[in-house]
């Protein structure tokens, strides 16, 4: 094809005249008999753009997208050693040289088509729309948001398994205030009379210490198996999530903005349903990378929570450590004393690691959800439709609300289009349950300052200021006890303000029969109230 051809097909083709998505039929179009020009001279049959023309799926494997799209070329079948292709140049030699070797074929059976046309009809069999990646195509999308399924239900086992512990922590504090009462005793009277409610008391409470370690000793290992999902700016503009496997470790990155998508989008009415199915998924895509991103939020926030219980249990041990150290005249129960001290600082420095990373976490959560708080959802980027807008007259509000625009299923479009709203729902439940993992964090925060404000206020109120190192050390405790209260109220509060505007948070239910052959509002529905 020569360059003053391919100047002529060009303008024919451009937006002013007849789209590709909608092949014109009409014989006196121009388009028409530029293919008719086109078939006289190549002297083999013209096409047009048509989404069920499509490379068969087990060529569709050896190629390559953006191969075909440099190249101009598109194999219908191959049989034998004869294949159906169609190419804008089919004079062209080293065209023809290309595809022999690429398909493996002598004999080629060529159709001609415009530019235009044939770089659609190769992006349409993989899936993908107008100048978009081949990560974009339906396929590949399904695949990364199935992984990222299993990222986040990872996510979540990672979470039980750091509640588990932290129960485990709660029982091991119970058993040290069983062997602290049982040493109290033992040391106070001796091995006499309470020796039968001694030996049960330590027994227990020794039982209960190590049962609670073992219940957190496996989430400890867990914690070095979160597998960390980096943060980075997504774009404005349309771009797709691409996926590379280096090692067996899924990399995650995003494709350079296509240009034009975000105008092919704004014309949402002159789609083909399969063209809006596409951006559909990238939607959901897009919105199941967020909604995983605030799942390793929580994991990180979940796993801070459990260096603060962990901590909480090493105050516990320095506590009482330290009080029966004051209390009690130097002996050998002096070296059990030091061994509580030895043992709550290592806890206390651990928890303490633990916490950083989390505090870190919910930070980003907080901004993240700012940012996500501004950005259009699926509704925003439909809506004013033009057939919509042009009947009814009215606002982008008023029109979502219209008998026209109720969300319903009545197709596969709309199916997908249902699918894509509910993800959007669940992704602002995902963002309102970090923030309440933020709410959480701070409570812990709360809790770990009262227990170590507490431990200051009760020794310094019962041995009082007559040592002035401790009695330093007992309001450094206090001091630094109110700071972890005032920083946990800081994080806490806000979260519990959202949470009472949230119209996810709620006293009432409802169940729903869903009957997908109708609109939702027309579902069945069992609804209960909390007064009830």
């Amino acid at each position: 094809m020569t360059r003053e051809r391919e100047h002529h097909i060009g303008p024919a083709a451009a937006p002013g005249g007849p789209r590709p998505e909608a092949p014109t039929r009409d014989p006196d179009s121009p388009k028409h008999e530029i293919l008719a020009r086109l078939s006289g001279r190549y002297r083999c049959p013209a096409v047009e753009y048509d989404e069920d023309l499509t490379v068969p799926r087990d060529l569709l494997r050896r190629l390559d997208l953006d191969t075909l799209r440099s190249e101009l070329w598109m194999p219908l079948s191959v049989r034998g050693d004869r294949a159906e292709v169609i190419a804008c140049d089919p004079d062209d030699p080293e065209l023809n040289r290309c595809i022999r070797e690429t398909l493996g074929v002598d004999e080629i059976g060529f159709r001609v088509a415009t530019r235009p046309d044939l770089v659609r009809l190769i992006e349409n069999s993989w899936d993908v729309n107008a100048g978009c990646p081949a990560s974009a195509g339906r396929t590949p999308l399904a695949k990364a948001r199935a992984y990222l399924a299993i990222v986040r239900t990872r996510y979540s086992v990672q979470r039980t398994q750091l509640a588990r512990s932290r129960t485990g922590l709660a029982l091991t504090r119970t058993g040290l205030a069983c062997v602290s009462i049982a040493v109290v005793f033992l040391r106070l009277f001796g091995a006499g009379g309470l020796l039968a409610v001694e030996i049960p008391l330590l027994i227990l409470g020794v039982a209960a210490i190590a049962d609670g370690l073992f219940w957190y000793l496996p989430a400890r290992g867990e914690t070095r198996e979160i597998k960390p999902y980096p943060l980075y700016e997504v774009p404005e503009g349309f771009s797709s999530l691409e996926v590379s496997d280096p090692g067996g470790e899924m990399n995650f990155g995003r494709s350079a903005v296509v240009e034009g998508a975000a105008a092919l989008r704004q014309d949402w009415d002159s789609l083909s349903p399969v063209e809006r199915r596409r951006f559909l998924a990238n939607d959901r895509l897009n919105i199941a990378e967020e909604r995983t991103v605030q799942a390793y939020l929580r994991t990180m926030m979940a796993k801070a929570r459990t260096g603060l219980a962990f901590g909480r249990t090493g105050v516990s041990f320095v506590g009482i450590g330290i009080g029966f150290l004051r209390q009690f005249d130097p002996g050998l129960w002096s070296v059990f004393d030091w061994a509580l001290i030895a043992a709550g600082t290592i806890m206390l420095a651990e928890g303490f690691y633990w916490y950083l990373p989390g505090r870190k976490a919910a930070e980003i959560g907080r901004e993240t959800i700012a940012k996500a708080s501004g950005k259009k959802g699926p509704w925003d980027l439909i809506f004013p439709s033009l057939c919509l807008y042009t009947t009814l007259n009215r606002g982008q509000s008023a029109e979502a609300a219209s008998p026209q625009a109720q969300p319903g299923v009545w197709a596969t479009t709309g199916l997908a289009l249902e699918r894509t709203v509910l993800a959007d729902q669940r992704n602002a439940m995902s963002m309102l349950r970090t923030l309440l993992a933020r709410s959480r964090t701070g409570s812990a925060f709360i809790r770990t300052g009262f227990s170590i404000m507490a431990v200051g206020a009760g020794l310094f109120v019962y041995f009082g200021a007559g040592n002035a190192l401790w009695a330093a050390f007992d309001v450094l405790l206090v001091v630094v006890g109110l700071y972890l209260i005032g920083d946990g109220l800081r994080w806490a509060l806000p979260a519990e303000r959202i949470k009472r505007r949230s119209p996810f948070c709620a006293g009432d239910f409802e169940i729903v029969h869903p009957d997908y052959s109708e609109p939702t509002a027309s579902w069945e529905r069992l609804s209960f109230r909390h007064d009830n």
